[in-house]
């Protein structure tokens, strides 16, 4: 673990980089820093077009998919600002320290012009497409914004609001779907399996840098590794429940309780994903990481079929 932090010294400052780059190296830094590999969270605004049985029809689909795309824009907006706030902080980071602001690739300047376009072109697409989406992504904007600058800051509101920022992801494909049959019950299960995913990215970093955690990010002073295994045994118990219920309360699913037969792989995605943190010291990137991992990949695919089968074929 301490060769991970055995590394040259940290990047240079943006004022000691070079003064000039080439356009299209500005423009790779940018979309390096606009974290294009964590749209994916962006993809639970899929859920309720899934789960209200509308997946087929052609233009909620679409409205699903430019409310995606939308969510996609703000949060990169979002990932700039948090970036730029952080420049100093991440360069203690042994992996952050890459970051293109933190390494000086990209100009502070480009960065805060491109997050300003990214809010600003979002707002006229928001508004075309529903009031109700307009308002809450942009109560995600401000959401995460306060928590760049302030609510990361305090000790498991931190870890809420990021669970929040699901939920109104959830909350934005419910307001563009206009659903009939979206149970409660997964606003829970997304909120607590989004609490499951950023306990164990706190506790990747506390293992990660040690003694150092406190300097990268205030609040890791706050936990202890003790104290998160306890949260995350909690959350994985009471996803666990909530999900189980779920499959055999919700009065869209099918009568005969089909659903359950995908509790399973639910099962198994949480204890593979315990694996990886306990035994393998992995978490740090919770979306990233379900595609590197083969059987966790596996078992979210076929999670994905089982769905659509109990929901469609059924």
């Amino acid at each position: 673990m301490n060769e991970d932090l055995n590394l040259p010294a940290a990047a240079p400052r943006a004022a000691d980089s070079p003064k000039s780059q080439s356009p299209a190296s500005t423009a790779k830094a940018l979309f390096r820093t606009m974290r294009p590999k964590q749209w994916v969270k962006n993809v639970v605004v899929y859920a309720p077009l899934v789960f209200d049985g509308k997946m087929f029809d052609p233009v909620l689909l679409l409205r699903t998919t430019v409310a995606f795309v939308l969510f996609c824009l703000i949060s990169s907006a979002v990932y700039l600002i948090n970036d730029l706030a952080d420049i100093e902080k991440d360069r203690l980071h042994p992996k952050k320290r890459t970051r293109p602001l933190a390494a000086g690739e990209l100009a502070p300047s480009v960065a805060i012009a491109a997050a300003v376009v990214l809010v600003v072109i979002s707002v006229p697409l928001a508004l075309w497409l529903d009031s109700s989406f307009f308002l809450i992504l942009y109560s995600y904007l401000g959401l995460m914004i306060a928590y760049s600058f302030y609510l990361k800051n305090l000790v498991i509101i931190d870890v809420l609001v990021l669970a929040a920022g699901f939920v109104l992801r959830v909350a934005g494909g419910v307001a563009v779907v206009n659903v009939e049959r979206f149970s409660p019950w997964l606003y829970l299960c997304i909120a607590v399996g989004a609490l499951f995913m950023s306990f164990g990215k706190r506790r990747h970093e506390l293992v990660l840098l040690e003694n150092g955690a406190g300097s990268h990010r205030a609040i890791l002073a706050e936990y202890t590794v003790p104290f998160l295994d306890q949260l995350i045994g909690l959350v994985t118990s009471t996803l666990v429940v909530f999900y189980s219920l779920y499959t055999f309360s919700a009065v869209n699913l099918p009568a005969n309780h089909t659903m359950m037969l995908t509790i399973p792989f639910v099962l198994y995605g949480l204890f593979r994903y315990l694996y990886l943190i306990h035994v393998k010291k992995q978490g740090g990137a919770p979306d990233e990481l379900v595609f590197k991992d083969k059987p966790m990949f596996i078992t979210g695919v076929l999670w994905v079929l089982a769905v659509i089968a109990v929901l469609y074929l059924a």
